[in-house]
This record gives structure tokens, sequence and C-alpha cells, in this order.
């Protein structure tokens, strides 16, 4: 009988752990990924293991978007910023740069899921804007001969090259391939290293999604001036001598006081940043622009897979004439985003001077349009 009694305890027992066990198996499942580390990085800071060093891409005091957080579509109409007839990102010297740099270019092509032939097209085929809400990505870098991956939130006024989908693709201070934040991460519950921005809030931060594939690609993007007080259309794959006039920013945009000034501990300003007011002089204000019918071909809302350095074999973008019907994208605001406050780490470290392929300079001085 002793030993009955004995069996059925242990019997209980080991029930009643399985039990337990399951249920804290649930409970992660159900909070995601709460250990996630994700690193801040504020404008004109390059992070680790940058690809390059590049200069003047990113903008001080840019004027947040009223809607922040949660998952927003990568064409909603003024999700991104810009100076009209400038842009912060030249394109042509990061092509270059990788030609130059075969190994680099293996990695930074692997990461993009496309051959390393295609890098000439597949960059020129994007768009530069300025981010205008503090935005998760992953960010991959390149360290030993190899891409590297890890999550991180761009500080709003950070210059970024967008893909057609409306997705960051580039991050124009460093040349660092960007690809889409893993779900499972969840801003309100993770760990933050890397300067905090006045301003900063977990449940701010927002995700970009690819827009509607079944819509196209993006033809023009709405984009609103640092100030926030001026919208104007930018033809994908456009840099600035093809913007549209001066028109009203989109209706659920506001001008909005700048929370986003530079970090409190990053000095008196970062080689790699413009102050607000300092773009280039406009040269007048062409007519209304519609985007010619060289358009780009059509392309793969998805960017990017696992960072091996070894190129993809996705698919490559068509050639045709890829107009589809696109628009300028109908997408809508997501939720607010998780809550929590969470906590952070001062400081990730000294951080690499934005100091080389340095932006060629204009008429008088003035910085060009890249």
């Amino acid at each position: 009988m002793l030993e009955i009694n004995s069996l059925i305890k242990r019997g209980r027992g080991t029930a009643a752990a399985t039990a337990a066990l399951a249920l804290a198996a649930g409970t992660l499942a159900g909070c995601g990924d709460a250990g996630a580390a994700i690193t801040r990085l504020t404008v004109g800071s390059p992070g680790r293991d940058p690809y390059t060093l590049v200069s003047n891409t990113d903008r001080t005091g840019v004027a947040k978007r009223p809607a922040r957080g949660g998952t927003t579509d990568g064409g909603t109409p003024g999700l991104y910023g810009g100076t009209r007839l400038a842009s912060s990102c030249d394109q042509r010297k990061l092509i270059a740069f990788l030609q130059a740099n075969p190994d680099k270019a293996r990695a930074w092509a692997g990461v993009e899921g496309i051959p390393v032939s295609d890098i000439p097209r597949y960059v020129s085929r994007l768009t530069p804007v300025l981010l205008r809400t503090d935005t998760l990505v992953t960010n991959h870098g390149y360290r030993d001969g190899r891409a590297t991956s890890e999550a991180a939130v761009l500080q709003a006024g950070m210059g970024v090259l967008v893909n057609g989908y409306g997705v960051p693709a580039v991050k124009c201070n460093c040349g660092n391939p960007l690809t889409r934040p893993e779900n499972k991460i969840k801003t309100s519950h993770a760990r933050y290293s890397g300067r905090k921005w006045p301003g900063f809030e977990q449940n701010n931060v927002t995700r970009i999604r690819p827009r509607d594939s079944r819509l196209g690609t993006i033809v023009v993007f709405v984009l609103v001036d640092p100030g926030g007080s001026t919208g104007f259309e930018r033809p994908r794959s456009t840099t600035g001598p093809d913007d549209g006039p001066p028109m009203p920013p989109p209706p659920e945009e506001t001008v909005s006081p700048s929370d986003s000034p530079a970090p409190t501990d990053s000095g008196g300003g970062s080689p790699g940043t413009l102050p607000p007011g300092s773009e280039p002089p406009e040269s007048g204000s062409p007519g209304p622009q519609t985007p010619g019918s060289g358009e780009p071909g059509p392309e793969s809302p998805g960017t990017g897979v696992s960072p091996g350095g070894e190129p993809g074999t996705g698919t490559t973008p068509g050639t045709g004439d890829g107009t589809g019907d696109g628009g300028t994208g109908s997408g809508t605001d997501g939720g607010t985003g998780d809550g929590g406050t969470g906590t952070g780490t001062p400081g990730d470290g000294p951080q690499s001077p934005v100091i080389s392929m340095a932006p060629p300079t204009g008429p008088e001085g003035s910085p060009a349009a890249l």
C-alpha cells in the first residue's frame, strides 16, 4: 500500500511539473521575443560595423509625424520627409564603392537578395528620403568578411533609401543594407542600448510594412519638408530635380514642434548631420511633375535574406515599364504599439566619425543635391 501511495504522489508531482512548464512556455510565446536587444542609432551615427562612412546625410530637428508607433504602410503619404529639389544620399557613390570592394559587395548583395551584378540597377531604383518617425529595422553591417545583423531603431531625421514598396533598404550615412525587423520583437519589452535622444519612447517606435503588392510599386512618394509645414511629390527613383511644386502637407500631417533634437550627449553637432534651415537654395519651382515613361520595372515587396555573405537567388527586378496602378499609396497607420517603459543603458561606446565619402559641393560651396 505504501508503494502504491508513493507511485501516486510521484505521478501527481510529474503532472504538476509538466503543467508548470507548459504554462511558462505559453507565457513566453505570448510575449514574443521579450529579451530582444535593440540598438538606438542617433542621427549622424553610423553604428557598429559600417560598410563605409558618409557625411551630410541626416538632419537634426526634423518635425515628427503626429501619428507614431504601430505598423504603417510604406506608401502612406507623409510617412517620409525630405528637402525639396535635394537629396541626402549619393547613390552613384554607393555603387562605385561597392564595385571597388568586391568582398563587401558580395555580402551587401546577399543581404538584399540580389546578384552582385544587379547592384547598380537595384540601387538606382531606390528613392532617397528622411525618416519622420523613430523606425525599427534590421541593420546589417560588415565585419570579418561577412554581413552582420542587429535590430536597431533609427532616429527620425536619418536619411535612408526606400524601395518601390516604401520599405527602408539602405542607411545612407554608412551604406549598410536594411531589412524589415523580425515580427517577434516587441519594442516595449526589449533591452535597449545606445544613446537615448529626447522624446524617445518605446511605444512610439514605428514598423514599416511594404505597400500592398496588388497595387504595384509606388509611382510617387508624397514627402514633407523637415519643418513639417510643406509637402511635395517625389517620383520614385528620382533624387530631387524632378520634385513637384510645394503644396500643403497631407491632411493627417500637421505642423508639430520637433521633439527629436540632437542627442543630449552628442556635443555641438555631428559631422554627419545638417541643422534645420541649412538646405541648399532652391533654383526655381518647376511645374507639376509626373513620372516618366521610363519607370523602373516591378520589384519584390520583401527585402533581404539571411546575411550569409553570398548573393541571394531571389527574383531579379524586371525590366518592363512597371508603372502599375500604384499612385501615391493609401496605407493607414496601424495600432499604437505596445506600452511599457523598459530599460536602457546610456552610451554604446565611442562612435565612429562620419568623414568619408563626403558629398560633392554645388555652386558657391553649397551642398550639392545627392
